[in-house]
């Protein structure tokens, strides 16, 4: 008894602090419910709301693996320095080194060093090395899957600056639009993975039709083995990975050739993929990352992958096309847009002008899916040009890393901003207003302002060709019906974007526009909902990636029918029997009006002709010709 006392005690006390805690939360409760009471009834259900997300993210969270391991890869100096100290790199003159990449920052011209340029031969080699690695993944566990994928997540999240600084130094984007771009879009496409890709990738029943209704009928989604991308430079990180987690995801290996323009920051990346893949228990040459011009793509496109997608240019999209119809490669063609972006005389101006600020300049626009041709209501033009010149003419431009915040960077692509000049000018010598923007400046870097347009329309080859730059043109119309019309006057179809006030009048216009997405008062959000695809129509592309059907584009679909009843099996009737009886062609008609025939007489008589072409097929038997 007395080596119970003390258990006895500590009992006591546990129930008298159990009591005390449990009076002390009855007490908070009561004081937390008079506060909200005494609230207007708006705060009372924004509280409501804001708690429900709360408590689905806190269940969210606990119900997540916590045993995903936190990657340690560390960065070297260039990838984490703010300013670099390395000699200038300048085209004039230049003599690229046979079998060099010459790579640097393109907002402050610093060299940051050479990337081999791999032959067909190296690349035939690491697609090889590829499908070892698939064979032995395709047979992994979903499980296994969404465990790389939390590595992958768990490793992104807690290193966002690195990543970040890396693809800002690449690429001359701001770190904010590299956090937009960069980061949210791939967390958010890891996460849809996690929690429904195995839904979208699990065997799916389908119904055995009429005549076969006693099969069970389904379709299984196969990996197709060894995926081929050819990525752009423009989202270094995103690019590379958006890829890689929907096609580890499905159970293929991935060789990825990424742009001679956005090589330098593969480095880094790749070592976080290979840590990645190992803590995963993953092959370790499951994922291939190819640098190199245009003999590694065209190794890529036709060197063994069994299927490839291409991101970039329409131009460079025919000639993957021409490429991969050689060996009958399967393609995904994500290529350019000039995505319309329409505002009602009814727009929310609060939300508009940020939006279409955001969409014409982020990452100085260079974007697939960018805002190029603004259609503006008459009602609401003038107000419109005003408020966006205004902010337009405050943002500060310059080196991403090192110089503090920036709102734009730099053009990533040598000459790039000569191009963009020359459009600016021809429509302005077509008579368009430039209202900011507009000059090249002279300074160092590959830099091109932020420029705004009015008085625009499409004579003007900026409403034709694609931009890439950070450029706003305005077009003013009278209605919705012109809008559409000119949003449709244009040889691409990726995106588009309409803003009113009225959710029917923005669905309405939307249905009309002829593209692959649709935004009604948001900007390209739809990449965001990362269950629905991404492509366009026209010279935008065809195919899709992303969502469901860019998951299931990772796969083969293989279909199958089985009896349901072992019993009740499919036998070749009598008179349809090599050698087939006088009574066939009538038996296959009788079977015909059977199933697919209109009104019961007519089936009665389709069972009346079925028995007769099997009990007297001799009735049927072709009548000899008369002498």
């Amino acid at each position: 008894m007395d080596k119970l006392a003390p258990m006895a005690a500590a009992a006591e006390e546990a129930s008298a602090a159990a009591k005390a805690l449990a009076s002390a939360l009855s007490a908070l409760a009561a004081a937390a419910w008079s506060t909200l009471a005494a609230l207007p009834l708006s705060h009372q259900l924004a509280l409501a709301l804001l708690a429900a997300v709360a408590h689905w993210l806190l269940r969210r969270a606990l119900c997540e693996s916590t045993h995903a391991p936190l990657l340690s890869v560390p960065a070297g100096e260039l990838e984490t320095a703010d300013e670099l100290s390395t000699e200038r790199f300048s085209w004039e003159g230049y003599a690229r080194p046979a079998g060099e990449i010459p790579c640097y920052d393109p907002a402050t011209m610093r060299s940051l060093g050479t990337m081999k340029a791999m032959t067909r031969q190296e690349v035939q080699q690491r697609i090889a090395r590829a499908r070892e690695a698939q064979q032995q993944w395709a047979g992994s566990s979903f499980a296994q899957r969404r465990k790389l994928l939390r590595v992958l997540q768990r490793f992104i999240v807690a290193n966002q600056a690195t990543i970040c600084r890396v693809a800002a130094r690449d690429s001359g984007k701001p770190l904010v639009d590299a956090a937009f771009g960069e980061v949210l879009a791939t967390c958010e496409k890891i996460a849809w993975l996690i929690d429904e890709g195995e839904r979208w990738l699990r065997p799916e029943s389908r119904s055995a039709g009429r005549m076969v209704f006693y099969k069970r009928a389904w379709v299984e989604w196969r990996p197709v083995g060894v995926m081929g991308a050819i990525v752009p430079w423009n989202y270094p990180f995103h690019n590379v990975f958006n890829p890689l987690v929907a096609n580890l995801f499905a159970g293929n290996a991935l060789v990825v050739k990424v742009s001679e323009h956005g090589s330098w920051s593969s480095q880094y990346y790749s070592r976080v993929i290979e840590a990645a893949l190992e803590a995963a228990g993953a092959p370790k040459d499951l994922v291939q990352i190819v640098t190199g011009y245009g003999e590694a793509g065209e190794a890529v496109v036709t060197g063994g992958c069994d299927k490839v997608v291409f991101v970039g240019s329409t131009t460079v999209g025919r000639m993957v096309m021409k490429s991969a119809a050689q060996t009958l490669t399967p393609v995904v063609l994500e290529l350019g847009g000039k995505d319309p972006f329409i505002v009602c005389d009814d727009a929310d101006f609060v939300q508009v002008v940020p939006t279409a600020l955001r969409g014409a300049f982020q990452s100085c626009g260079q974007n697939c899916a960018g805002a190029e041709r603004f259609y503006v209501h008459e009602r609401v033009h003038e107000r419109f040009v005003r408020e966006v010149v205004a902010i337009a003419g405050k943002l500060r431009q310059g080196p991403a890393v090192g110089s503090g915040t920036v709102d734009c960077g730099a053009m990533c692509m040598p000459q790039a901003a000569a191009g963009v000049h020359a459009l600016v000018q021809d429509a302005v010598a077509k008579g368009a207003v430039c209202h900011v923007g507009g000059q090249l400046p002279e300074r160092e870097g590959q830099f091109y302002p932020p420029t705004v347009l009015s008085n625009v329309d499409h004579t003007m080859r900026i409403m034709k060709e694609e931009v890439f730059g950070p450029v706003l043109p305005i077009v003013k119309v009278r209605s919705d019906e012109e809008a559409v019309a000119l949003a449709n006057d244009c040889d691409f179809g990726l995106g588009s974007n309409v803003f009113t006030e009225s959710t029917s009048r923005g669905r309405r216009i939307a249905k009309q526009l002829n593209a692959g997405m649709s935004s009604v008062n948001d900007f390209c959000v739809t990449y965001m909902c990362q269950s629905l695809p991404f492509g366009g129509v026209k010279e935008s592309g065809f195919d899709r990636f992303a969502g469901v059907e860019g998951l299931r584009g990772c796969c083969n679909i293989k279909s199958y029918a089985v009896d349901v009843l072992p019993f009740v099996k499919t036998y070749i009737p009598a008179p349809l029997q090599y050698p087939v009886s006088d009574a066939s062609f009538a038996f296959c008609n009788g079977l015909c009006e059977l199933f697919y025939g209109a009104g019961m007489l007519g089936k009665v008589g389709a069972c009346v002709k079925l028995l007769r072409c099997i009990v007297t097929p001799k009735a049927f038997a072709p009548r000899a010709k008369a002498a």
